[in-house]
């Protein structure tokens, strides 16, 4: 009922265009919904796209509580779905970074609601104790600087080295869209990411088609980190996408429309 009433007394801000297959995109930390805006073009010819802003980013009202956790923005989702999404009619969801930690919870909890499910730029692993000691100091960072500078010396390292030369205008957009966040927000994230558990054990269970997508460059979800997760699934897609860090929405976004297009072309066979 708590997370029901926060999705109607509070703001919630979507995209939702087309028609056909449902595709529900989730937007990474740091970002919003508009990061999937070249996705969005291309997909929504043929399909329905529904894209939320998580609790917190670009119009949606944060959720409220301390220690919220993954399996929280897990849960709102599932409201959120239950209030756009017709009866019975089941999504395929695909979540890139802190979305793909989203989408694992989701398919652990919600999996009758799925038709398939993809993590972009994700991984089922748990942070490192090396990885949470970095979030801690980030915290502590936005306390004392603010969530603008810790994401504008954070953002940059998502991409690859080749594309902030050539495209570096599209880093610095992405970077003053920074300013559009709360430290609140921003530390309610890093906390969530923090203190999730491995999430391996959901693919290793489902029964679901599950679709990988990987960059060679990309530090924040390392290609080695991802290959010993993508053979668990009974039915997995793999694809990795060469010269590309953490952002193939940004950086190879005709690559990433293509893979996306296929994954669902072919679900839709089995």
């Amino acid at each position: 009922m708590q997370l029901f009433l926060h999705l109607h007394q509070n703001k919630i801000s979507y995209y939702n265009e087309g028609k056909g297959k449902i595709i529900v995109l989730l937007h990474g930390f740091g970002e919003d919904k508009n990061i999937w805006q070249n996705q969005i073009n291309l997909l929504k010819t043929k399909y329905q796209i529904i894209v939320p802003d998580l609790p917190g980013s670009g119009n949606s009202s944060l959720l409220e509580g301390n220690n919220i956790s993954i399996d929280d923005y897990a849960n709102w989702l599932f409201e959120f779905i239950n209030h756009v999404v017709p009866p019975q009619q089941k999504i395929i969801l695909l979540g890139h970074s802190m979305g793909g930690y989203i989408t694992l919870a989701y398919a652990k909890k919600y999996s009758k609601t799925l038709t398939a499910f993809g993590l972009i730029h994700s991984t089922a692993f748990a942070d490192s104790e090396e990885k949470k000691e970095v979030r801690k100091r980030g915290i502590e960072s936005i306390n004392e600087y603010g969530a603008f500078a810790f994401l504008k010396n954070t953002i940059p390292n998502l991409f690859s080295k080749q594309f902030k030369v050539t495209q570096n205008e599209k880093v610095e957009a992405l970077i003053d869209k920074g300013k559009e966040f709360t430290a609140i927000a921003i530390q309610q994230y890093s906390k969530a990411m923090m203190n999730r558990k491995e999430a391996t054990e959901i693919l290793i269970t489902t029964s679901l088609p599950v679709l990988f997508v990987m960059g060679t460059e990309d530090i924040a979800a390392p290609l080695q980190d991802v290959l010993q997760q993508c053979h668990l699934p009974k039915k997995s897609y793999v694809h990795i996408v060469e010269h590309v860090a953490h952002m193939s929405m940004l950086e190879a976004p005709e690559k990433l429309n293509n893979i996306i297009n296929f994954f669902v072309e072919d679900i839709n066979c089995l």
